[in-house]
């Protein structure tokens, strides 16, 4: 199969985050196994989902991971001009379909490598990891980084992660926590004001504390300049609460997402904002004595990525790439959750970013040509005896 060919099977799966992808992850399963290759899946607890790993090559320590997602985003509400679940052909150059750019074109880089990393004398080994839930949290990453960690008596060196980057090679990357922050107040009519505690008010309150932490951290020169922004950046994306205008609010909430460059500590920020919280509950329970502020998570931390440019992967990415320029981002990846586990991780695959997520997402064909390009180089470097 070509690489068009398997990205067109991949598209054809519409397995959105959160839902299972069994459908796909046993078809890419089936594939990899038909090249006499052993594969293993780590499951979820339920049984509905599964990551898959596998080795290509010998068992020994310095190989190089190539890690991709299986789910991808929804497309209802969006205005497709094609079937998104179809990868088609316009003829302009470029292939259209849900996924084709984020990231099941990486994913069909390497399955269509494979045939050629099979009969390659391979002096180090490459290893697939395709995840789950990526899109709604990064959520399987930890547990594959962690499930070919431990599974293999050899210990692999390197990690790309093949986020579409327009095969620019990406070294950083920053935490991302996303929270929800429930206040409780009292109801009653709003002439009542000083009398009540409304959950309005004091939201806006915490909002204005988050806004104003940020401000805080420029202003200390907490910066990387590698980084667009370069400081770690708090938003508050979603509020609701209240029933009318003359109605004291007893309830309101707000979503909250916190984007931080490796120098800043996510725990840090988040117990500064719950210790000011507390302070605010003991002021205001002297009004309403079930005030209560509540944050809670609404995924898991994701993790930063800090690849230094004096470590290994980045020349070798370099020379496999064919581009020496190096770049941040400030999206979510899986890379910080390799580079946790010990793995050297940068992320770099086919496609551009600004194609991800939106109505009639495409893959240009060039870029399949350049990721398959990066596939014989790595294996070619792979296959050479000066690979550390």
């Amino acid at each position: 199969m070509t690489v068009e060919n398997i990205l067109a099977k991949l598209v054809s799966f519409p397995v959105l985050g959160g839902e299972s992808n069994l459908s796909i992850i046993h078809w890419i399963k089936e594939y990899i196994e038909s090249y006499g290759i052993t594969t293993t899946l780590v499951p979820n607890e339920e049984g509905n989902k599964a990551s898959l790993h596998c080795r290509i090559g010998p068992a020994i320590d310095g190989g190089m991971i190539l890690s991709g997602h299986t789910d991808v985003v929804p497309v209802k509400g969006q205005e497709w001009t094609t079937d998104p679940f179809k990868l088609t052909d316009k003829g302009d150059g470029k292939l259209y379909g849900r996924g084709s750019c984020d990231m099941k074109g990486f994913v069909a880089c390497c399955l269509a490598a494979l045939p050629n990393m099979v009969k390659a004398d391979l002096k180090k080994p490459v290893y697939f990891a395709f995840s789950y839930d990526e899109e709604i949290g990064c959520l399987a990453g930890p547990e594959l980084a962690q499930a070919i960690k431990t599974h293999y008596n050899e210990t692999p060196k390197y990690a790309i992660i093949g986020e579409p980057s327009l095969m620019e090679p990406i070294v950083g990357q920053k935490g991302i926590y996303i929270l929800e922050t429930y206040v409780n107040g009292s109801a009653g009519h709003s002439s009542r004001i000083k009398q009540e505690v409304s959950a309005i008010h004091e939201a806006m309150r915490l909002i204005l504390w988050l806004e104003n932490k940020m401000n805080r951290l420029i202003e200390d020169n907490r910066l990387d300049k590698r980084f667009h922004p370069p400081h770690s950046s708090i938003h508050v994306g979603q509020v609701n609460g209240g029933i009318a205008p003359n109605v004291i609010a007893d309830k309101a909430y707000f979503y909250w997402d916190l984007r931080t460059i490796p120098m800043d500590k996510t725990d840090t920020i988040v117990n500064e904002f719950e210790a000011y919280c507390r302070e605010r509950e003991q002021e205001l329970r002297q009004v309403f004595p079930d005030f209560k502020i509540k944050t809670i998570e609404n995924h898991p931390p994701v993790i930063h990525l800090d690849t230094k440019e004096t470590d290994d992967v980045v020349d070798l990415i370099k020379r496999i790439s064919g581009n020496s320029k190096l770049n941040t981002v400030a999206y979510g990846a899986e890379a910080g959750q390799f580079a946790a586990e010990g793995f050297q991780a940068v992320i770099c695959g086919p496609g551009s970013i600004a194609q991800a997520h939106r109505a009639d997402e495409f893959i240009a064909k060039d870029e399949l040509v350049k990721g398959m390009e990066m596939m014989n180089k790595l294996i070619t470097e792979l296959s050479s005896t000066h690979l550390q």
